[in-house]
């Protein structure tokens, strides 16, 4: 069957990709990630990432997800240990809160930046060779 503009290959190919997208998701299992990020006089202070398995259903619609290399394991931890910088980039653009303090005592500066993802909950599917991570919204 045609669609009303004459390709109906092109959109049953965004539809079975839409479809398989979201059902790859369902059998997903869910894990609960917080950052944060600490710089202290221009230096960095503490960086800090929690990871654990969801106790409880998360609710929410996956928004944008990253695939992450896994070299067949499924410990996401070992997984964002070894895709680091890709996984730390991808919690950047996905918005972090930022807290600045200044202070000025006897003509001394300091400051104190604090990056932070809140407690979020992540749907992360595993194959053989990649994992997808979607963060809930």
């Amino acid at each position: 069957m045609r669609s009303r503009d004459g390709n109906s290959s092109i959109t049953h190919a965004i539809w079975s990709l839409i479809f398989l997208s979201s059902f790859a998701l369902l059998d997903a299992k869910e894990f609960v990630i917080s950052y944060r990020y600490v710089v202290k006089d221009a230096t960095l202070y503490n960086e800090t990432l929690y990871i654990s398995e969801a106790m409880q259903k998360c609710d929410g619609i996956p928004q944008k997800p990253l695939l992450l290399r896994t070299y067949k394991d499924k410990n996401l931890k070992k997984i964002i240990k070894i895709n680091e910088q890709e996984f730390i980039d991808y919690l950047h653009k996905l918005g972090l809160s930022v807290e600045h303090k200044e202070k000025t005592t006897n003509h001394i500066n300091t400051s104190t930046t604090i990056l932070t993802l809140k407690t979020t909950c992540f749907k992360v599917d595993f194959n053989d060779n990649f994992a997808t991570i979607a963060p809930l919204k």
